[in-house]
Order: C-alpha cells, then structure tokens, then sequence
C-alpha cells in the first residue's frame, strides 16, 4: 500500500520484516490462541475488537492528518474493491466460521507456525475450502460480481468530508471502547456493581489526543488540488515537460475503436464550439466542473481498463485541467495535442471516403498512415492490491 518503489528486493524484503513483525505482535497479543479469539463472541475478552478498531483509527488519523497538511497523496493508497452482497455473505460465512473455529485466517497462520494443532487443522480446512471455492465460483459468478464498486469510502455513503468521517469514526470506537470495558468488568466481577466512571488516566489521555487530532483533520480538511500540486507536483511535471501524456489524434482514433478500451472523453472547450462539433462520446465540462466531487469520484471509479482523455484548444487550459485531476488520483490520464484545432486537417485525407465521420474516424485509417508517422505513448495502468488482518 504504500506509495513507494522500493525495487523489487527491497519491496520483497520490506513486506517479509513487516509480515514477521506483525505475526510476532500477534502471537504476543494472544491472537494465536482460539479461546481468547473466540471469547469476543461471547462479550467474555473484547481483545480483538479493540485491537482492530485501535488500528483503525490510528491508521485513519495519521493517514488523513499526513494528507491534511500536504505529506501524503491518499489517491495513491490503494482502497479494496466493494463487492457490497459478496462481501455481506461473505463476512457471515467468515464470521460463522470464526465462532466455531476459533480464527480468522490470519490469526490461524499466527497459531499453525507456533504449532498448535487446531490452528494446523483450520489452515488445512481453509486451504481445502479455497480450493473448492475456485472450482465452484463459475457456477454463481453473476452475483460473486455483484454490486461492485472500484473505490468505496464512508465519506462518499454519508456525503461527508473525509475529516468528519475520521471524526465520527473516531468518536464511535471511544464510545465503544468505554462499554465494551464496562461488559468485560461484568464478567470479571459479576455480583459487583459496575463503575461507569473513566478511572483510567492513561486511557482518558489517550482518548483525547485522538478526539483532538481527529478533530484537527476535520477542521484543516484536505488541501486544495492546487495545494496538493505544490506538494506532489514535482513527481509529475516531468510528464508534462516531456510531453508523455500529450497523445497523438491518431492514439485516440486507437482508443476509441478498442473493445477493451473504456474511453471517458473531457471537452473543456465553450458550449457553443462542442455543439458545433465534438468527438463521440465527448463530454463538455467546465474548468470549474473538475472540482466536483462527483465528477472527481466517478473518474476514480473507473475500472483498471479506464481511460480519460481531456480535450481543450488551449494548452495551458489543458494542463491545468490535467494537473487538478491527476493530484485528485485520476489514473490513465492524458492530454489530446493542440485539441481539436487540427483535427479536420489531420484527416483530410480521409474526408472523402464514404461514411467517414470526423466525429469517430474508423480504425481502417491507421492502417492507411505511415507507422513512423506517430507515437503511441498511451500505457494503462493499474492500482495494487492490498489485503488486511483477515484478508
């Protein structure tokens, strides 16, 4: 997940310490041991429960405080696919079989390399369930691929500001926190009367510094995509100077004529040209319009096939339009050279031909042109994926 290449020993030996580390802290934790996993179902040890919501907040919090203030690019950190149904199902079946087994498969690796017979025996169940799964998957693929969504935040459920989900998010796990510890007090002395006040300063201390710098992501919010190019423009402005991402008419012609290609065309230029003349599928927006955040979201939601084309007479418009939406995390994004200015001109010698539409010019054209005459320069790219605790 995180935004950096490493190289792909270094890559590899990273995730190795990470993934031992973590396996360590685990063991430690007591999460290699099925009766305290199992214990949270039964309200008896909500260990668990408050070491994963713990992770979940810290991570939330640093992560969107580090963007806040302009140190980190969240568009670069890869967000799980939403299978909403799938993934409904899915966590029932997982949950059912935590509660008779005792882990989640994670936590069963953590107690097979300890060698604990039943963790053993659930890795070998899981293995065997895996593989009967991907023998099946074919006969139920409709709804495995249901209800999909590429990149699905609270935020955009709720229609808040990233720093007020943070926030919410935050406030709900110290709510939680506090009546899960009275549930468990329950349980270690249960003829006692519960004590429902905060005693614990360190806990109290804790919670505020996570209340206030949650807060502080709420207040500061996320910097404008002009601030965000101050930050992070450097990585990018090379593209720019070396003009990599301004594509050739005939690029687009490939595109748009490509079955595995999903083409999203931005016409930046006045109403009154784009109703004159517009390429297929074109749709005209405004400078202004690329700050809307459903625009920006639907863009990101495109699949890894996706690609965006802006369109605009003025360079300089262009790039900028460019800019804002490549800091938004726009993926597969380019430039068409010197707009549509050309366009005609470039195909003039095609115009004659019957049903030749400027509009989508037939792919039969770049068979008809020189190889050398252009170069391609479009490569599609995908995000990585990551996987959690419990992936």
């Amino acid at each position: 997940m995180l935004p950096l290449d490493l190289g792909p020993w270094a890559t590899t030996a990273t995730f190795f310490l990470l993934g031992a580390a973590f396996g360590i802290v685990l063991e430690l934790a007591g999460f290699g041991d099925a009766r305290k996993l199992s214990a949270q179902f039964y309200f008896k040890d909500m260990t668990v429960f408050k070491t994963m919501f713990t992770g979940i907040v810290t991570a939330a919090i640093l992560i969107f405080l580090s963007a806040s203030f302009g140190y980190l690019d969240f568009s670069k950190l890869f967000v799980n696919q939403t299978f909403l149904w799938p993934g409904i199902i899915g966590g029932l079946v997982m949950g059912v079989g935590f509660v008779v087994g005792g882990y989640c498969p994670g936590t069963s690796i953590v107690s097979a390399a300890s060698f604990k017979l039943d963790g053993v025996v659930f890795v070998i169940g899981a293995t065997i369930g895996v593989g009967l799964f991907g023998e099946t998957v074919g006969s139920f693929r409709d709804f495995w691929n249901s209800s999909y969504t590429e990149r699905l935040l609270l935020s955009d459920v709720f229609g808040w500001s990233l720093g007020q989900a943070v926030f919410v998010v935050t406030a709900l796990a110290l709510v939680l926190f506090y009546f899960v510890e009275r549930v468990e007090q329950s349980y270690r002395t249960p003829d006692a009367a519960i004590d429902w006040k905060p005693s614990n300063k360190r806990y109290i201390a804790g919670a505020a510094v996570a209340l206030g710098l949650s807060g502080l992501v709420w207040a500061n919010g996320q910097p404008s995509p002009e601030k965000k190019w101050d930050h992070m423009g450097g990585e990018y402005q090379a593209m720019l100077d070396q003009r990599e991402v301004f594509i050739h008419p005939f690029e687009w012609v490939r595109s748009w004529n490509d079955s595995s290609i999903k083409l999203v065309t931005l016409d930046l230029r006045p109403a009154a040209e784009f109703e004159k003349f517009h390429l297929d599928g074109a749709r005209n927006v405004t400078f202004d319009q690329l700050l809307d955040a459903k625009l920006v979201y639907e863009l990101n939601q495109l699949p890894g096939h996706g690609l965006v084309i802006v369109v605009a007479d003025d360079e300089g418009e262009a790039v900028r339009a460019w800019k804002r939406l490549k800091v938004e995390g726009v993926s597969n994004l380019y430039l068409l050279e010197n707009g549509l200015r050309e366009w005609e001109k470039t195909f003039s010698a095609f115009t004659t031909t019957k049903h030749f539409n400027l509009s989508h010019p037939p792919a039969r054209v770049l068979d008809a042109v020189p190889a050398d005459s252009w170069k391609a320069k479009i490569k599609m790219k995908t995000a990585r994926r990551a996987s959690g605790l419990c992936g």
